[in-house]
């Protein structure tokens, strides 16, 4: 199994989902943690990233560290300080369209998206709400562009798409797709070189539908307009997870790996949770399993079943627990000889 892994966290793509498969799997088999100085859940986002944002890194014996998965803004020759050089880069990406939506409602506190009442009303005049000049702006165009470390005001040419393709290319040996996420998964896996349940995950840091707002065609055009360069980093990736499919496993292998993988999940959905799923905020009945609640978005949670053996219910625990309280409490236990 590879234990040196980049992972690129993409704000809003089911990312936390993947993080905490990461989590699991790196407290599983000891491994370290690049994180952020003070243990917080971000390296000093949105700046670009720095080696010196990691606890313990020093540049005069430098540490290489096995997995870092926090959120960061893509800057390779500086990541290249903190990790081994055959570490695997992966990341994952979603329809800018959804992304968009998804955003107006979980980043609403911005100062683009605070005076919109809807998408609908924010794209009447993006500029009269949105500034690139803002240190938040870049919560509301190309959000993925900017993750990667591009300029997401940059103007939209042909040559400037293909450089920014090519660079993402050569920095990253696989790009996901969370309308895919299954298929994800057993890429991923077989990257990896891990077993079937260590890409097991329930979905975290979901929103109750009720917060879902659908969009007319007419805004789904404009959100694809105004998020040109994350359109276009979508749709040429989208299309190479696929030939990397046809390539690698099959389609036919991939349907029944997928169908593994759901059998898998819905076996541990069953012996883990009480009720059939996820539950909104105010059901969770364990505050320590209460994911951050953010903007306008409403983030559902889970309930564990009572009366699990021990060994059960550290497992089931790890599954359900939200990115911040894993976090933390992995970062108590790496650092746990400086803080007593």
């Amino acid at each position: 199994p590879k234990t040196d892994i980049v992972f690129l966290k993409v704000h809003k793509s089911a990312s936390s989902t993947v993080m905490n498969v990461l989590f699991r799997f790196g407290e599983t088999h000891n491994l370290t943690f690049a994180f952020p100085i003070g243990g917080g859940n971000q390296l000093f986002y949105p700046r670009h990233f720095l080696a010196r944002f990691v606890q313990g890194f020093s540049p005069r014996s430098p540490q290489r560290f096995n997995i870092l998965c926090h959120h960061m803004r893509f800057l390779q020759p500086e990541v290249q300080k903190v990790v081994s050089s055959s570490a695997i880069y992966f990341s994952i990406l979603r329809n800018p369209v959804q992304l968009m939506e998804s955003s107006f409602m979980y980043y609403k506190g911005t100062s683009a998206f605070s005076r919109a009442h809807s998408l609908e009303e924010f794209f009447s005049q993006p500029y009269h709400y949105y500034n690139p000049a803002d240190s938040d702006s870049h919560y509301a165009r190309n959000l993925m562009t900017f993750d990667f470390g591009f300029n997401p005001d940059g103007a939209v040419s042909a040559k400037r798409v293909q450089l920014m393709l090519k660079a993402i290319e050569a920095s990253f040996d696989l790009l996901l797709i969370s309308e895919y996420f299954d298929e994800s998964m057993v890429l991923l896996k077989e990257m990896l070189c891990w077993d079937l349940d260590s890409v097991i995950s329930f979905p975290l840091n979901i929103r109750d539908s009720s917060t879902k707002s659908p969009l007319s065609d007419t805004i789904v055009e404009k959100i694809k307009d105004w998020n040109r360069l994350d359109w276009e980093i979508y749709t040429h990736f989208n299309r190479t997870f696929w030939e990397r499919i046809d390539q690698d496993i099959g389609r036919e292998r991939m349907q029944q790996e997928v169908k593994a993988l759901r059998k898998r999940q819905a076996e541990l959905a069953r012996t883990c949770l009480q009720g059939i799923g996820s539950v909104a905020p105010k059901d969770i009945k364990d505050s320590s399993l209460q994911p951050l609640q953010h903007g306008k978005a409403k983030i559902l949670g889970y309930n564990l079943k009572q009366g699990l053996d021990k060994e059960t219910e550290r497992m089931c625990r790890r599954l359900v627990t939200p990115e911040l309280q894993y976090s933390s409490a992995l970062y108590k236990k790496q650092f746990a000889q400086k803080h007593p």
